[in-house]
This record gives C-alpha cells, sequence and structure tokens, in this order.
C-alpha cells in the first residue's frame, strides 16, 4: 500500500500544479467573459488548493502505513483519494460547465477529506502508544 499512496501522491501533485498553473494562465482569460467567471475562478482555485493539500497529505498516510499503522493509513489514504476525485474533481467540473447542481458532490469529498484527517489522528495515537 505504500508504493501505491507514495505513486498517487505524486501524480496528485503533478496533477494539481499542472491544473492550478491552467487556472491561473489558461482558464482566466475564458472565465473573466463571463457573468459568474470571478466565482468560476474561485472555485478552481479552492479545488487545486485542496489538491495539492491532500496530495500531500496522502504521502503522510503513506508513511504511517510504512510505520505499521496499516489500517488506519490506509482508511487514510484512500479517503484522501476519494475526496480529491469528489471535492476538487466537482469543483472543477463545476468552473468548466458551469453546472452548480454538481455541487451537491462537493460536500461528499469534503467528509472524505474529514474521515481522513480522522484517521491520521487514530494512527498517530497508535504509533504512539507501541500498538
Amino acid at each position: 500500500m505504500t508504493r501505491i499512496f507514495i505513486v498517487l501522491s505524486g501524480v496528485l501533485g503533478f496533477s494539481a500544479v499542472a491544473l492550478g498553473a491552467f487556472g491561473a494562465h489558461g482558464l482566466r482569460s475564458r472565465l473573466e467573459s463571463l457573468p459568474d467567471g470571478v466565482k468560476r475562478s474561485e472555485w478552481w482555485n479552492t479545488a487545486a488548493h485542496y489538491h495539492l493539500i491532500h496530495a500531500l497529505a496522502l504521502a503522510l498516510a503513506a508513511w504511517l502505513v510504512h510505520r505499521g499503522a496499516s489500517t488506519s493509513g490506509s482508511v487514510a489514504g484512500w479517503s484522501f483519494v476519494a475526496g480529491v476525485a469528489l471535492f476538487s474533481g466537482s469543483l472543477y467540473l463545476m468552473t468548466i460547465t458551469g453546472q452548480t447542481k454538481l455541487g451537491a458532490i462537493t460536500p461528499i469529498g469534503g467528509i472524505c477529506f474529514l474521515v481522513g484527517w480522522g484517521a491520521i489522528a487514530v494512527a498517530g495515537w497508535r504509533l504512539g502508544s507501541g500498538n
């Protein structure tokens, strides 16, 4: 699991930086002409921000799995992957399509992030106690 999470962390980090740059340089001019362009740009920035943070969090989950917190670390890692897909993915799609109904998916991704961080806390607690 450690290898999978580290590879996914790299892929997610790379794609977050690429999508962030695209939003800042390639997408901004297209969005400026839209009536809701400012809001859409904010969605994109939020998506890229959370995407990148959780790419790094996935590396932390990989480290925890490597240290022996395999269950909690795995829950955290897969929760972060799902969170990026659902939270950031829905915001990216909302930005491009303007379909705000996709926003109904965004909180599910946020819950995945919360589950992941909770699992990180559990894993850390268990490592500290030697279990």
